[in-house]
């Protein structure tokens, strides 16, 4: 469901609701062909009972004329019916802040509403409920969407908007759990930003990464790698044995940069590092160091090597596109391949 649909579907929920919190009981409901999230459809259920019990209420009072003993009967139902709903429901008095009704409350021994446990546990932000203000979200006659971080990384998104509630001015805030939308989407979005055969970040990654370094014109080192000889391997000895190549040269390559240095897989045998800060002559010196290691590693069947070009990223001077900082990396990289080659003639690129 597109932004404007599902803003189109919680203004027509919220119109129903607002309806019946003032009595109105013959307002048009929703059709539920338009509800596509499913927080929005259990809402839409409850409504729908509701709407089915008002019908029932209205044919008894016509038999009875008993409509106000009848209509109190069925509020207890509305809020035995929101009592169970997953959301919590919260109504909240304009002026003193009091919680005016909560579905998750409970009814004391003492016959006194107090707030359930669950509230005090979970919606850690209650308080910015209570002191939540329409005319800081937009137009205050109409619902408002917002989204609220509680304890333990669990994530709610709040629908808000004025009633009037037993003649007094009030807001009504529906919290939705969206932890695990939330879990789900970031699991996506790490599946789109990781290279599935060496686990580390992919090209999209980096090329957004990047973009981002460029337009905040912020300093940078580049390093640009190519696995030497990656062809030659997997003709030879088969793409097993090639995709063990590539994952210990990931592994050298990880284990000598920290964690919030972005290594990412751009090609088959092509590898970048981008390191905070103009660095380039301390990374020259530790690639140069950490190509030894590899090279010198008795792998028995074929020489490991790698290939590097170093750029900097000049950050407020910069004038380079990213391709055009490609080009000059690999560039660089190209001259250390011909050294690699001078030193290892049969090395097959």
């Amino acid at each position: 469901m597109c932004d404007n649909d599902l803003r189109q579907a919680i203004s027509a929920l919220a119109d129903y609701a607002r309806a019946l919190a003032s009595g109105d009981f013959s307002a048009e409901l929703p059709e539920r062909g338009v509800l596509a999230d499913e927080s929005l459809k259990g809402l839409y259920e409850s409504l729908l009972k509701i709407r089915e019990q008002m019908a029932a209420v209205r044919e008894e009072s016509a038999r009875t004329g008993r409509y106000a003993a009848l209509i109190e009967n069925d509020n207890e139902l509305l809020v035995e019916l929101l009592s169970r709903r997953n959301e919590w429901l919260l109504v909240v008095d304009t002026d003193s802040k009091e919680i005016l009704y909560c579905n998750k409350r409970r009814n004391g021994k003492d016959g006194t509403d107090a707030v359930c446990e669950t509230c005090k546990k979970r919606l850690s932000f209650q308080s910015e409920l209570l002191e939540w203000k329409d005319a800081e979200y937009g137009d205050p006659d109409q619902y408002n969407v917002w989204e609220m971080e509680g304890e333990g990384e669990t994530f709610y998104r709040i629908t808000s908007f004025p009633v009037e509630w037993k003649d007094k001015n009030s807001h009504v805030h529906i919290v939705v759990d969206i932890t695990d939308e939330k879990r789900m989407a970031h699991a996506l979005t790490s599946k789109a930003y990781r290279d599935p055969g060496t686990g580390i970040r992919n090209r999209l990654f980096f090329e957004e990464y990047m973009d981002g370094i460029l337009r905040e014109r912020r300093d940078a080192t580049l390093c640009y790698l190519d696995l030497d000889g990656l062809k030659y391997v997997n003709d030879t000895f088969g793409h097993v044995e090639g995709d063990i190549y590539i994952q210990n040269f990931v592994e050298l390559i990880r284990s000598n940069f920290r964690n919030d240095d972005t290594f990412a897989r751009t090609g088959g045998d092509e590898f970048c590092l981008v390191l905070t800060g103009r660095i380039k002559d301390l990374i020259d010196r530790k690639m140069a160091e950490i190509l030894e290691s590899f090279q010198a590693v008795d792998n028995g069947d074929y020489q490991c090597s790698f290939s590097y070009g170093i750029v900097e990223v000049e950050g407020k001077d910069n004038e380079w596109t990213l391709d055009e900082i490609l080009q000059e990396a690999d560039a660089a990289m190209y001259d250390c391949k011909r050294r690699n080659k001078e030193k290892y003639p049969a090395l097959v690129r």
